[in-house]
Parts: structure tokens; C-alpha cells; sequence
């Protein structure tokens, strides 16, 4: 007991350093990170790579962290260096997959295919951006759902980034009754879209024409242009509309039907 004692006691001061050393690094790394957020912040950088640099510093600092530490427990340089070499190797064959998913996030910074905030589907997922990081891609749906999707697979699938750009098109099929006045139907859909304040009216738009002969109804499209984020709330208007405006002018949206024919012998 009393060559334990002795021996913590000439021991003591490397623990006390190693511990200045950690609560240092600490303290020192949330300066670091704060000064470079701000820098960040100043220089407007895009969101997403803010949040994917800010991690990958943190993880850094805490490793040149951990072998300050270490060697101020006297733990030899050489030891480290090599236990570091053999756990990187340990690590890289049993974490495969994660350090694809690590190359995938710097891809996904470095080619820009959609940043925090764009709407995106991925594999059949749809929703919000809500984070990138290291690891995964997080995304929030319409419905509130949490969908994490490893960057590999962000990197491997085809990705549609609906908002990537400032206007997208609105279009819409509605049917009518062979027996209505399709020109008088075209207009009101025309007359709605250009009284819209969301709708953007060029030379040529928005357009409507009779795209087909459907079995039981004729079947007219229309298209126009309008600002990415009214996307959703304008389909919904334009469609709500055009109900009550074929009702009151009576025109029909009619059900599928067949006609039959029946033979007596």
C-alpha cells in the first residue's frame, strides 16, 4: 500500500496536467468551433456545409485531444501512434460501410445535388432536408416522419430535387363530358390561371388544349409556370376552382361508364 501510494504520488502531477490538458482542449475546441461558426456565418456559407465542417472539426480536436492526454500520462508517442494505425485498420475493415457513407457526405457537399431545406425524393422518400451529416442524410416528410437514408445510398440512388429551382410547372388534367362545350371549359381553366396572383403569365402560358379522347370524357391538359414554394398551395387553388367554376357553368366532370347493347334473338 504504502509503494502505491508513493508511486500515485510521483504519478499525480502527470494526472493533474493530463486533466488541464483535457478541460484545456475542451474549452479550447468550443472557442474554435464558436470563432469558426461565426466566421462561417459572416461569410454566408451554404447551411449544409456549416453543419458537415462544423462536425468533422469536432471529431478531429477530440482526437488530437485524447493523444495530448495520453501523453501526458507518459504514455509513449510511439505506443499512440501505433495504436491509433492499428484501430484506423481494425476499424476501416469492420466499418466498411460507414466510411462509404462518410465519402458519400463530402460527394453530396462537393457536387451540390441539394442542401438543407430543398424538398427531395430519394428511393421513394419524400420530404425536407432537415440535416447532413457525417454518416446519413435526414429527412423530414409531409407527414412529420424522420427518414435517416446512409449517404452511400444517397450517393448510389437517383435523387429529384423539387426546389432546386425558383419556378416549376403546374400541370393538370381535367376531364369533361363529350357532350360540354370543351372550348367554353378551356376558357374558365384559362380565365382562372391568368386571374391567379401565383401564376406566372408569359406570352405562351399558361396554355390549355384537348390532349385526348378518353373512353368515357374528354380529357383537357393545362400548364403553367409558377414560384417553386407556391407549388402546392396553387395546385390545390387551381383545382378547387375549376370544380366550382365547370359546376356553376355547368359543365360535367362525368364518372366512367360503358355503354351496352343488348340483343333479343
Amino acid at each position: 500500500m504504502q509503494r502505491f501510494l508513493d508511486n500515485l504520488v510521483d504519478y499525480l502531477p502527470h494526472i493533474i496536467a493530463a486533466l488541464i490538458i483535457y478541460i484545456g482542449g475542451l474549452i479550447a475546441m468550443k472557442i474554435v468551433i464558436k470563432l469558426m461558426n461565426k466566421g462561417m456565418n459572416v461569410k454566408h456559407v451554404d447551411k449544409t456545409l456549416h453543419r458537415f465542417i462544423t462536425s468533422v472539426v469536432h471529431v478531429c480536436m477530440m482526437i488530437l485531444i485524447l493523444v495530448m492526454v495520453l501523453s501526458a500520462l507518459q504514455v509513449s508517442t510511439s505506443s499512440i501512434i501505433a495504436a491509433i494505425g492499428a484501430a484506423g485498420l481494425a476499424i476501416g475493415l469492420a466499418l466498411q460501410n460507414s466510411l462509404s457513407n462518410v465519402a458519400g457526405g463530402f460527394i453530396i457537399l462537393l457536387t451540390k445535388t441539394f442542401k438543407i431545406g430543398d424538398y427531395i425524393s430519394i428511393n421513394g422518400v419524400e420530404g425536407f432536408v432537415e440535416a447532413i451529416s457525417i454518416l446519413q442524410t435526414t429527412i423530414l416528410t409531409m407527414e412529420n416522419k424522420r427518414v435517416s437514408i446512409p449517404n452511400k445510398m444517397v450517393t448510389e440512388s437517383i435523387v429529384t430535387n423539387f426546389t432546386a429551382m425558383q419556378k416549376r410547372r403546374l400541370e393538370l388534367r381535367f376531364n369533361i363530358a363529350y357532350e360540354d362545350d370543351h372550348k367554353k371549359a378551356m376558357s374558365i381553366i384559362l380565365s382562372i390561371l391568368g386571374a391567379h396572383p401565383d401564376i406566372i403569365n408569359d406570352p405562351d402560358d399558361p396554355m390549355c388544349v384537348m390532349e385526348a379522347h378518353a373512353d368515357s370524357s374528354i380529357v383537357l391538359l393545362m400548364r403553367a409556370w409558377l414560384p417553386t414554394e407556391k407549388y402546392w398551395a396553387t395546385r390545390y387553388d387551381v383545382i378547387q376552382q375549376v370544380k366550382e367554376e365547370f359546376d356553376r357553368c355547368g359543365i360535367t366532370i362525368p364518372y366512367n361508364q360503358v355503354d351496352m347493347h343488348i340483343k333479343n334473338s
